[in-house]
């Protein structure tokens, strides 16, 4: 497995983000490549906020197929800067990080490893925002309680268990994964490099690791509209959640980042900024 930034040698830099306006800290935001537990290398940015909440840092964890220099994951992060300080990454296969993916196995120690940095530049408190295979992430990182070093969750989109095929797009996804053909059009289709093998073992579920999340304040979004997991994907993480756990089923929504608008993420700020402690 690749290690290094695609296209270009792993590095240890910072560097300014210049397609970034307004916000900036010491003069330009932060942009560097972060080192896994396992070994491979992460596009971080980090911008700070504009708000009063200058302890508060949100990490958003992006989407299959996503990375942190795309416009869905840059409204995102524009928003969520008006309450506090955001750290963009792209996943290891997504974008420059190095790797491939494991659609949401060893994609944990990016998060991870992002989340470390993002206390480690002086943040009292971190929250993890996730949509779809970054909503599964953020709910199995944070599976380590207190542990895990966040003070809030906010997961969006993400599935409750692995191998659904109830649904086209779901369907359309797995031939993706686990077909070569599939992993040459993720490749050079959409900028989503692959892993080929199976997971071994199979990591623990999402609606398994919500339990352990308490007492960390835990959100589940879910749009009524989404057209890869159906509504019993939020009620089963919710179930699991019991009292620690919140859920909002948005009217008319789709999936994930680009089907989540302005006004809600501006409401999951206000939810973070009133939770997180």
């Amino acid at each position: 497995m690749s290690t290094g930034p695609a296209g270009h040698a792993a590095r240890s830099t910072v560097r300014p983000y210049s397609e970034t306006d307004g916000v900036a800290r010491d003069g330009a935001p932060l942009r560097t490549f972060l080192r896994t537990a396992d070994g491979v290398a992460i596009d971080s940015v980090y911008e700070p906020g504009v708000s009063p909440s200058r302890d508060l840092v949100f990490v958003i964890a992006h989407g299959f197929t996503g990375d942190a220099d795309r416009p869905h994951v840059r409204r995102v992060a524009r928003t969520l800067a008006r309450y506090g300080s955001v750290v963009t990454f792209s996943f290891r296969g997504h974008g420059a990080s190095g790797g491939r993916s494991t659609v949401g196995d060893r994609e944990v120690l990016d998060l991870a490893a992002v989340v470390g940095w993002a206390r480690g530049l002086g943040h009292a408190r971190v929250a993890t925002v996730g949509f779809s295979m970054g909503g599964s992430v953020v709910l199995r990182h944070a599976a380590a309680g207190r542990d895990s070093g966040v003070d809030a969750v906010v997961s969006v989109s993400a599935p409750a268990r692995w191998f659904y095929r109830g649904t086209a797009p779901m369907r359309r996804l797995h031939w993706l994964v686990t077909r070569p053909s599939g992993r040459l059009v993720g490749r050079y289709g959409l900028r989503t490099r692959i892993h080929h093998r199976r997971w071994d073992p199979v990591p623990p579920s999402p609606v398994e690791a919500v339990p352990r999340i308490a007492p960390t304040p835990l959100l589940i979004v879910h749009g009524d509209q989404d057209g890869y997991f159906p509504l019993d994907h939020p009620r089963m993480l919710a179930a699991a959640a019991g009292e620690h756990g919140e859920l909002w089923v948005e009217a008319g929504m789709g999936h994930a980042e680009n089907a989540a608008p302005e006004a809600l993420l501006g409401r999951i700020g206000d939810w973070v900024v009133d939770r997180a402690d």
